[in-house]
């Protein structure tokens, strides 16, 4: 059997998840969130990111975290279906260099003091990724609580980016998390595609691979377009 590739005459597989940075598409929407992600960054604020299933949430942390200024910038990124607040302090401890001490209150002044030497010592700003938010538990949005309140509201240590689907903006404004959600600093909903951005971002994968011509109609764009609603990961 022929690859598809080789039968159309592509260079590689389009649609991949791998594609580089650069040959994405920017849509209206994309191009927003990606500014307030570094306005987040650059201002070491809070920031709620979110998005249905597929929309492209990852692939644009991927995109942000890629162009930062690694001279300004250290990006800790975690992403955990289970995430409890000892695993949080383990895994950016570890991501910072450091040996995370055992029992969990030990870890979080640790941290606390790891961050002081990075952003007053070493001049750079820690950038908190924490991807699959929607997933957190009481627990662990009760222990952002704490990472929001590092020397008494005086100081930000760092920027905290939480990047989840939809869900996660609906929790976060219930009554028990009003908290949180009065402290969030910037938050966007990346929106689906239309119609038109759907056959850019076609194209656009097309011509990653070098397309040598046309392989989806007009009308076969429409019908992609309706029936994944917009979301290229459907």
């Amino acid at each position: 059997m022929i690859p598809f590739e080789a039968f159309f005459g592509l260079t590689g597989t389009p649609f991949a998840r791998d594609i580089p940075v650069d040959k994405l598409l920017e849509t209206a929407s994309s191009k927003e969130l990606h500014g307030r992600l570094n306005h987040v960054a650059r201002t070491r604020a809070f920031g709620v990111f979110t998005g249905d299933a597929g929309t492209g949430k990852t692939t644009a942390i991927r995109k942000f975290s890629q162009g930062l200024d690694i001279n300004c910038y250290q990006v800790l990124y975690i992403s955990d279906s289970a995430l409890t607040p000892r695993n949080f302090y383990w895994e950016t401890l570890h991501e910072l260099g450091y040996q995370p001490r055992f029992y969990r209150g030990d870890a979080k002044r640790q941290l606390q003091k790891a961050l002081a030497i990075l952003t007053d010592n070493e001049k750079k700003t820690p950038v908190v990724i924490v991807d699959e938010a929607h997933l957190l538990s009481r627990e662990m949005l009760e222990e952002i609580r704490f990472l929001l309140n590092l020397r008494m509201d005086s100081y930000s240590a760092m920027s905290l980016i939480l990047v989840g689907q939809t869900e996660l903006r609906e929790t976060l404004k219930l009554q028990v998390n009003k908290a949180i959600w009065q402290r969030v600093d910037m938050r966007f909903h990346l929106q689906a595609l239309t119609r038109e951005e759907t056959a850019a971002y076609i194209a656009k994968h097309l011509a990653t691979v070098k397309a040598p011509g046309e392989i989806f109609t007009h009308a076969a764009v429409g019908v992609i377009n309706d029936y994944c609603e917009g979301i290229p990961d459907r």
